[in-house]
């Protein structure tokens, strides 16, 4: 293990970091006898986030802070050094992992977290067991409770038995053994669970015991609404709370669809704080996860990830606020387990440039508009040109025909000149191409397909749409590339993922390693074996 830095490398590097988000939040020196040994860890998993979700999300922030499109070269922008509108960036330790797992170099949320929590590696899809399916691993947060007495607790913005959050207390070969894993979730006697709902909490048939029955016979204070959530405390022992405002597959809202009043991932980081924290115990280990980033990023909607992200930066804020209490004691970890979508800073159509600001005429997820749009075009018959209207007020996309000004028509014209492939440099106005392709994504969409029919997608199709519905994806498509914004994949790629750093033992993660060595960097500092 590396030596702790000298008192006053240490406070240069964290005097640096004073500043974060336009001054919302500081950071504070760190004592100069700081000890290697945290009492109190935070492990932050960004779900799907590597470099260019953290990256676009941040330009993106300053872009609208700014009043600038971050390079449009035609209205003359000079780009000067951005400021860091996520705080974690100013971290004053960054490094890389790599996520390969024993199946793929495009690993799933199952193999790569149960690297960063046992560290070993094994096949997608299976959770802390090894490639023969007969092993299974131990975790961090199960070696700390039993060997340190700490507390755990597990926050997902997701499901709490999906593949990220149970890869710190389950066991299973297959990931969607949704009900094996919830009731590993109450063997495993942890302190706080919150978040998303349970997938499949009466079986995949549907006929066993409900685990939230399972939950409360265990000793768990098993809370729905934001209310009860309120008045819980470290009194009220075990708890298990799950998110009101449930949305697709009973995990949280996207941060672009939730309002005022809902609770965001950070009232669950805040509330597990206050749970968690005593100061006459042993310790606690919170795993928090920003499980949508990952979602949106398979849709390819850039407007959702960039506010998941935000989202997950904002949960992270939170631990330092506690970290600001608590310096020389605690260590906090941000990363992410895998990339997805292949995300991308530029796009071919506008050479250079990014208009980033484009995102924020995206006033809803893309799951939202299915839900409460796409169903209804479907039951109604609804006529494109109304969708037309529709995709105006909630993406910002407009006709020519709908614009209706000269001066659109010719800065069409001159961007034709520019970027061959005829996108309007940094306008929403669409070209004759892309509104050719979403009348063909909206008619796919509206075409009814017999229940009883299966139908197979061709390889033009999974290009243009994946598994997503043609019409919502072929919007967000046409959003994120007149931003200078693109997906190569609906699927994981094999990008290395940053770590972040600060407190404890924080030196411990610089530099390039594999992604297991997240678990035995971290076994070392705490002393679990």
């Amino acid at each position: 293990m590396k030596k702790r830095k000298s008192a006053a490398l240490a406070m240069a590097a964290v005097m640096s970091l004073s500043t974060l988000a336009g001054g919302a939040l500081t950071i504070q020196a760190a004592p100069a006898d700081m000890v290697n040994v945290p009492k109190y860890v935070f492990l932050l998993i960004g779900d799907g986030m590597s470099y260019p979700q953290i990256e676009s999300t941040n330009y993106y922030l300053n872009a609208l802070e700014n009043g600038t499109s971050m390079g449009n070269s035609d209205e003359g922008t000079i780009l000067t050094k951005t400021d860091d509108a996520l705080g974690f960036i100013n971290f004053p330790v960054a490094g890389s992992a790599q996520t390969y797992d024993s199946t793929s170099f495009c690993p799933d949320s199952a193999s790569t977290a149960t690297s960063v929590s046992t560290g070993h590696k094994t096949y997608s899809g299976t959770i802390n067991m090894d490639e023969t399916g007969s092993v299974s691993y131990e975790t961090i947060s199960e070696k700390l409770k039993e060997q340190k007495g700490y507390k755990i607790g597990i926050i997902s913005s997701v499901n709490l038995n999906h593949a990220t959050p149970a890869a710190f207390y389950a066991h299973q070969v297959k990931r969607s053994s949704y009900y094996e894993i919830a009731e590993e979730l109450v063997a495993s006697d942890f302190d706080f669970f919150a978040g998303g709902g349970l997938l499949k909490p009466t079986g995949a048939e549907e006929d066993q015991t409900d685990i939230y029955e399972l939950a409360q016979e265990a000793g768990y204070t098993v809370i729905f609404t934001q209310e009860e959530a309120a008045q819980v405390t470290a009194e009220t022992g075990k708890v298990l709370i799950i998110d009101e405002h449930l949305a697709d597959s009973s995990a949280m809202e996207y941060e672009l669809d939730r309002t005022d009043d809902m609770w965001a991932l950070t009232d669950y980081v805040e509330k597990g704080i206050e749970c968690l924290y005593d100061e006459s115990s042993n310790g606690f280990f919170m795993m928090v996860e920003g499980g949508k980033i990952d979602w949106a990023c398979h849709a390819n909607d850039a407007a959702s990830t960039m506010a998941d992200t935000k989202a997950f930066s904002d949960a992270v804020d939170a631990a330092v606020e506690f970290y600001n209490a608590h310096p020389d004691e605690t260590l906090i970890i941000v990363t992410g387990d895998h990339e997805t979508g292949g995300m991308t800073i530029g796009y071919a159509g506008t050479n250079y440039d990014t208009f980033l600001q484009n995102l924020d005429n995206q006033k809803i997820s893309f799951q939202k508009y299915d839900d409460e749009y796409v169903s209804a075009y479907k039951e109604n018959g609804t006529d494109f040109e109304t969708v037309l209207k529709d995709i105006e007020e909630l993406f910002g996309l407009v006709t020519e025909e709908s614009a209706g000004t000269a001066a659109e028509d010719s800065v069409a014209e001159d961007s034709a000149d520019e970027h061959p492939t005829g996108v309007t440099s940094g306008k929403l106005v669409m070209t004759e191409y892309e509104l050719s392709k979403l009348q063909a994504a909206y008619e796919k969409t509206m075409t009814v397909v017999p229940e009883d029919e299966e139908t197979e997608l061709t390889q033009q199709e999974y290009e243009l749409y994946g598994s997503y519905e043609p019409l919502s994806v072929t919007i967000t498509h046409i959003l994120n590339n007149k931003s200078g914004i693109s997906f190569t994949s609906y699927s994981h790629t094999g990008l290395p993922v940053a770590v972040f750093a600060l407190g404890c033992g924080e030196e411990v993660f610089e530099g390039y390693y594999d992604n297991t060595d997240i678990y035995f960097r971290l076994a070392d500092l705490t002393g679990i074996e």
